[in-house]
């Protein structure tokens, strides 16, 4: 008994912890998770498929670009094609977290599953304070974040119906979204990557244009990240 009350406790406090870190994501992801249920809505489709993409999908740019998949002539290429497009980042930064997430037990699929733009960006900079395990740190931070996304897009869904102003332009709210990665910024061993990053994406939108950019930009980002390691590491 005493062990479980510890176990508890400890679970508590990690919460604690957590909360405060993840106010910054709460914030952008109810007011944009609720841009996406009311897009949802006006496209016809009700609250359970704004919960159903949440849930499985839970990756926000690919969701407000699914709102216009769905409304088109079904073409599964293009729809996979797109997907690989937009959520190929995740490839890469996942990659980092390896080390961060090992030895996180049972909990580590959630925290692969749960893994977007905004949580990395605090669990790869935040380390849990004193006392605190850090499985269960990165596990309340991950999980908080989720069901922040669920709420948003949930009442955004069901009060959507209510509105009826012009929703032309509510998708370009999602841009919105990365402000949280400026977090990135704070700590001067990451900005090297991040000028890297910016470096990067500009040549290869200066040299395949806004619509074909994204995959060279994360080849281009790969090889000089490896690059670099190499040189490094002799």
């Amino acid at each position: 008994m005493e062990e479980h009350e510890a176990i508890v406790k400890n679970r508590s406090a990690a919460l604690r912890a957590a909360f405060p870190a993840t106010v910054p994501v709460m914030t952008g992801y109810l007011c944009l998770g609720a841009a996406f249920g009311i897009l949802l809505r006006t496209a016809g489709y009700g609250i359970g498929w704004s919960i159903a993409m949440s849930m499985i999908c839970y990756c926000g740019s690919m969701q407000f670009v699914g709102v216009s998949l769905l409304t088109a002539a079904f073409d599964p290429f293009q729809a996979l094609l797109m997907s690989v497009m937009v959520n190929a980042r995740h490839a890469f930064y996942g990659l980092s977290m390896l080390e961060k997430y090992r030895g996180t037990g049972p909990v580590r699929p959630v925290l692969i599953c749960t893994l977007t733009d905004e949580t990395f960006s605090l669990v790869s900079t935040l380390e849990p304070p004193e006392g605190v395990a850090r499985r269960d740190f990165y596990f309340w931070i991950s999980l908080l974040d989720y069901l922040y996304w669920q709420v948003g897009c949930t009442l955004g869904n069901a009060v959507g119906g209510l509105l009826t102003f012009d929703t032309t332009g509510l998708d370009f709210t999602l841009t919105a979204l990365f402000i949280v990665l400026l977090e990135q910024v704070k700590k001067k061993e990451n900005r090297a990557a991040g000028i890297i990053g910016m470096v990067c994406t500009a040549a290869s939108l200066a040299v395949f244009g806004p619509d074909n950019f994204l995959i060279p930009a994360m080849i281009l980002l790969l090889a000089v990240l490896l690059g670099g390691r190499k040189k490094l590491c002799k």
